[in-house]
C-alpha cells in the first residue's frame, strides 16, 4: 500500500520536476493556471490526505532522529508563501517544523559570508526547516537589484560579472553538502502569472482586512517582472540537480498549489522512509517489568490484595 502511495505521489508531482542539467524558459515550460483533471473538492480532500501523511512522516523523522529536511519556499509576491505554510503544515507537530523568514541582512549578517545567515537556520535532524524565501535571494533580488550587491562589500574579485556563475556552483555545492550529511533539500517555486498576481494585489488594496498584506514596494518590485522571470530561468537551470530538484508548482489557484506542495514534501519523506527506533533485548526485559509494575497499581489489583 505505501509503495503504492508513493508511485501515485511520484507520478503526481514529476511534471513538476526541472530536470537536472536541463535549460528552463520559465514563461514557456511552465503555466501558472496548471491544475491535474481533478476538481476543487476534489482537491480539498486530497490536501486533507496529504496533511495526514506528512505528520505520520515527520512522527517518525522524529523519532529516528538522524535525517533532517529543508523545504525552500521561493515565490514573487502574493504566490501564497504564507498560505502554503499555514494549510500544508496544518497537521504537524509545531516542536518538530521550524520556519524561517529571510528579511533584508542585518549589519551582522553583511559582515558574513552570503550563506551564513541561512547555515545558522538549517534544521536539525529529525526536523523539517522551512524557508520561507531563502538563500536564492542572493542570486534572485541580489541579481535584479545591483545595488543590493555592493552593500554585501565583497572585495572587487569577487563582485566580477562571473559572481552569479560561482554563486550557483557554490549554492550546489552546499545542498551537496546538506544532503550528504542527511538533510534533503527540497526547492519549490510557486510559479504564479502576472495577472494572478495583479488581481491578488487589487483584493489586498480593496478588503480591508487585507490591507496590512500590502505595501507600495509590492508595486514598485512588479515593474521588474521581466527581470524576475529571465533570472528565475536561470536559477532553475543551473540550480536543479539530482540531489536538490526543483519543483515549479503552478500557484494561479491556490488549493492546487497546496496540494503540490503537500505532495513534493511527502514524496521527499518517503524517500527518506524513516522508521520508529526498535530496542534490544534487555530494554524489552526492562519495559516487561515495567508493564508488571504499572499493572499492580491498578485500582482492581489492589482491591483484591487487600480483599484476599
Amino acid at each position: 500500500m505505501a509503495d503504492a502511495r508513493a508511485r501515485r505521489i511520484a507520478q503526481f508531482i514529476e511534471p513538476l520536476r526541472v530536470a537536472p542539467g536541463s535549460t528552463v524558459d520559465l514563461a514557456g515550460d511552465f503555466d501558472p493556471r496548471y491544475k491535474a483533471a481533478m476538481s476543487k473538492g476534489e482537491g480539498v480532500a486530497l490536501l486533507a490526505e496529504g496533511v495526514e501523511l506528512l505528520a505520520e512522516y515527520q512522527a517518525r523523522l522524529a523519532a529516528q532522529d538522524s535525517r533532517g529536511v529543508l523545504l525552500c519556499l521561493q515565490a514573487m509576491d502574493a504566490a501564497g508563501k504564507d498560505g502554503t505554510i499555514q494549510h500544508v503544515m496544518s497537521g504537524l507537530n509545531p516542536q518538530g517544523v521550524r520556519v524561517s523568514s529571510f528579511k533584508v541582512p542585518s549589519d551582522e549578517e553583511i559582515d558574513h559570508d552570503y550563506l551564513w545567515r541561512y547555515a545558522c537556520r538549517l534544521p536539525r535532524r529529525g526536523e523539517i526547516g522551512i524557508f520561507n524565501r531563502s538563500h536564492y535571494e542572493e542570486v534572485l533580488v541580489v541579481r535584479v537589484h545591483p545595488e543590493y550587491l555592493r552593500r554585501q562589500r565583497l572585495p572587487q574579485e569577487s563582485s566580477d560579472p562571473g559572481v552569479w556563475e560561482r554563486r550557483f556552483r557554490e549554492i550546489n555545492e552546499w545542498e551537496r553538502h546538506l544532503s550528504d550529511n542527511g538533510f534533503s533539500v527540497v526547492k519549490v517555486f510557486l510559479n504564479l502569472s502576472k495577472e494572478e498576481q495583479r488581481r491578488r494585489f487589487l483584493s489586498r488594496i480593496d478588503r480591508p482586512e487585507k490591507n496590512w498584506k500590502f505595501s507600495s514596494a509590492d508595486v514598485r518590485e512588479r515593474r521588474h517582472w521581466d527581470a524576475y522571470q529571465r533570472a528565475y530561468s536561470e536559477v532553475l537551470s543551473a540550480t536543479s540537480t539530482e540531489w536538490a530538484p526543483w519543483y515549479v508548482i503552478p500557484a494561479d489557484r491556490k488549493w492546487f498549489a497546496r496540494i503540490c506542495a503537500a505532495a513534493v514534501l511527502g514524496h521527499a519523506l518517503m524517500e527518506i522512509d524513516p522508521q520508529y527506533p526498535t530496542v534490544g533485548e534487555q530494554a524489552r526485559e526492562d519495559l516487561k517489568t515495567a508493564r508488571r509494575e504499572l499493572e499492580r497499581e491498578a485500582p482492581d489489583a489492589r482491591s483484591r490484595a487487600v480483599g484476599g
